[in-house]
């Protein structure tokens, strides 16, 4: 799989990651069998890249990482979590003592004395005009806990300020073809900058996969269930804040954009890693054979300039006119 350039870093990480919030069973159960055999998958198929959280199974995610590179000590990867989501979200509790108390949980879980990348995890908005928490993620690096560090964050404004600071390694932001916003300012500023770009969210939750049907329900325990009006955090997280009918609809005009041979899930991942400046993207899987289909999409022809002129006509037509400006 192609690999390319993280950021400032040095390292190097595979164009298509894994995100392991599934893992944490936040999507509803997954064993620690199935876990254990999407991260066999995923590393078979060339993924070098694993973004998790100390939050995604209040830290189940971490720890079967932990289990499964224990199983594979020859295998590389560089492992991203992220802190900062344990504690009510107020500014002030983005100091020094607390990013060390979540660093040393996050460490033991991973099982390791220095961690490859920690992002702050969607933190307030004051947070970017802080210079007291840049110090004190500076600080962590000096202490050798970790090793480099960046921010996964909300909105394009916050990415911006993220991406100013010196120190920023990578930015995780949500890109798929139903959010087009970071493509205007936050990749070229990133590209100019030298800063990684991380996609997240890239099937908008599973709408881009083109299996769901406005009947189409899940668990409780799914934050696809229970978040689709913002009620545990933002809101641009499911669905990337569109509308579940609405995204429906549009999921099924855009998988008639699939090119022969490729899912619509695979056509929107190709989309993503087409965009200059991003690194790398990291769609989830449940089942090993998500992952392997996932990782196929590096694979793929770049897409013709009419099905990227498609996208945009699709988005300006159904997903712009109803989403908040926010996302």
């Amino acid at each position: 799989m192609e690999q390319r350039e993280f950021g400032r870093s040095g390292q190097r990480a595979s164009v298509i990651g894994l995100g392991t919030w599934q893992l944490g069973a936040d999507w509803g159960e997954v064993s620690e069998k199935d876990a254990m055999a999407v991260l066999d998958a995923a590393a078979e198929a060339g993924v070098t890249f694993l973004d998790t959280a100390d939050v995604y199974g209040d830290g189940r995610s971490e720890r079967l990482i932990a289990a499964w590179r224990r199983e594979n000590p020859g295998v590389g990867v560089m492992v991203a979590t992220k802190m900062g989501r344990r504690v009510e979200q107020l500014p002030e509790h983005y100091s020094l003592d607390n990013f060390r108390a979540w660093n040393d949980r996050s460490r033991a879980n991973l099982g390791v004395d220095t961690i490859d990348l920690v992002q702050l995890h969607c933190p307030p908005t004051a947070v970017y005009s802080s210079d007291e928490v840049f110090d004190a993620l500076d600080t962590l690096v000096a202490e050798g806990r970790i090793a480099r560090y960046g921010v996964s964050v909300e909105t394009c404004e916050e990415a911006l300020a993220a991406i100013a600071r010196p120190g920023t390694t990578s930015v995780q932001i949500i890109l798929n073809p139903f959010r087009l916003k970071p493509l205007e300012r936050v990749l070229p500023a990133a590209r100019e900058a030298g800063v990684g770009i991380i996609a997240r969210v890239p099937l908008a939750s599973g709408l881009l996969s083109g299996r769901y049907t406005a009947d189409t329900t899940f668990s409780a325990d799914d934050h696809r269930t229970y978040n689709r009006e913002g009620e545990a955090f933002d809101r641009g997280e499911t669905f990337s804040g569109v509308d579940f009918t609405t995204g429906v609809e549009a999921a099924r005009e855009f998988a008639a954009l699939a090119p022969e041979g490729a899912t619509p899930a695979q056509t929107a991942l190709r989309w993503i890693v087409q965009q200059p400046g991003v690194t790398t993207v990291i769609p989830g899987a449940r089942s090993p054979e998500q992952a392997r289909a996932n990782a196929a999409a590096a694979d793929l022809a770049p897409l013709p300039e009419a099905t990227l002129e498609a996208v945009r006509e699709l988005y300006d037509r159904r997903i712009r006119p109803q989403v908040h400006d926010r996302w």
